[in-house]
């Protein structure tokens, strides 16, 4: 991988803590399960921090993530929009992951309408079939709110995700890798030989999926453009 040219305005310690804080979305709603948490340990390692052990990047608590970014507003603003995007990459915005992103938008002391309009889409984790017995809730698919009189209930959250800049080569990495370059085949999720769900390609299931593909598109660009890179990999 050629070396990036771009300077980051990110120290190695900010970008630990904020991948603490991606972490700590991702994982709660506790349908981070291994297969998941390899390919997310793998971006870490190859391609964010090499030299981090992983295991050290444990979910981190709001107050001990505000004072330990030192982020001026539009740097927090990123952060944020960067949290929002990994909690609904896979088409659910749970009740839990906006608990976590409202936390740290009040430890950063941070307001947004989009955090409001984006709640109109948050789904309650659905019980699994009762012959799977104990096993993990699978979450239920992210539906858009219904349109109010020609008006698009998410466009605040559009147009507030659209402004996510990207600056920072690790960081860019990052989402090259988090979203699929294709939207992802439909499929049935089964335990134990029963059906439990059905998810349908991400395009249909997303009502934010394009806001994911054009940060890809940045973020590729960036790396090609100010960075150097070759991107084919991301391809």
């Amino acid at each position: 991988m050629t070396t990036a040219t771009s300077t980051s305005p990110y120290s190695h310690a900010q970008i630990q803590v904020w991948l603490r804080g991606l972490l700590t979305i991702a994982w709660a709603d506790g349908q981070f399960d291994r297969t998941e948490k390899e390919t997310i340990q793998a971006i870490v390692t190859s391609e964010l921090a090499p030299n981090t052990d992983f295991e050290t990047l444990a979910p981190i608590e709001p107050e001990d993530l505000a004072a330990q970014l030192h982020l001026d507003d539009a740097a927090a603003q990123n952060f944020l929009r960067m949290a929002v995007m990994v909690a609904i990459a896979d088409g659910v915005y749970s009740t839990a992951e906006n608990e976590k992103i409202t936390a740290f938008a009040q430890a950063l002391s941070l307001e947004s309408a989009a955090l409001v309009s984006l709640q109109s889409t948050l789904t309650e984790l659905t019980k699994p079939l009762e012959s799977v017995g104990s096993s993990p809730a699978i979450p239920s698919s992210l539906h858009p709110p219904q349109p109010s009189m020609g008006r698009d209930p998410l466009k605040p959250a559009r147009e507030w995700l659209d402004q996510l800049s990207v600056e920072d080569p690790r960081l860019a990495r990052f989402i090259c890798k988090l979203v699929p370059s294709q939207c992802p085949f439909e499929r049935d999720v089964t335990l134990f030989g029963h059906k439990v769900v059905h998810i349908p390609p991400m395009c249909k299931l997303n009502p934010l999926y394009d806001q994911l593909v054009g940060l890809r598109f940045r973020a590729l660009s960036y790396l090609a453009d100010d960075c150097g890179e070759d991107v084919t990999p991301y391809v």
